[in-house]
């Protein structure tokens, strides 16, 4: 399965465009992890435990909206989008969006 940010794909044409598809991911973060997260902003660095987490849930919601384009019939998905938003104290949600295509 291609996946790209751009619009198209060098030497692919585009021959039917299928639906836009989405991967839907909320993660929790727990207790220790916010701890050593607080400790490394006071006094400063990377937070790693962070970082982790992020690329977990960039990988799963990835993952997700590429099985609903396979789902569909594509073979690629363009125009992704990834969002990454924080819903309350703890919890992060991440979100792939793109437009599940054919190409030849």
């Amino acid at each position: 399965m291609i996946v790209t940010t751009t619009s198209t794909l060098q030497g692919k044409e585009v021959e039917e465009y299928l639906d836009i598809v989405s991967g839907e991911v909320i993660l929790g973060a727990n207790v220790v992890r916010d701890f050593l997260a607080g400790i490394t902003d006071i006094i400063g660095g990377r937070s790693g435990a962070y970082e982790n987490k992020l690329a977990e849930g960039r990988e799963m919601a990835l993952r997700e909206m590429k099985e609903k384009a396979r789902a569909l019939g594509a073979n690629a998905v363009i125009g992704v989008d990834l969002d990454f938003e924080t819903l309350r104290e703890g919890m992060m949600m991440v979100i792939a969006t793109g437009t599940a295509v054919r190409v030849k």
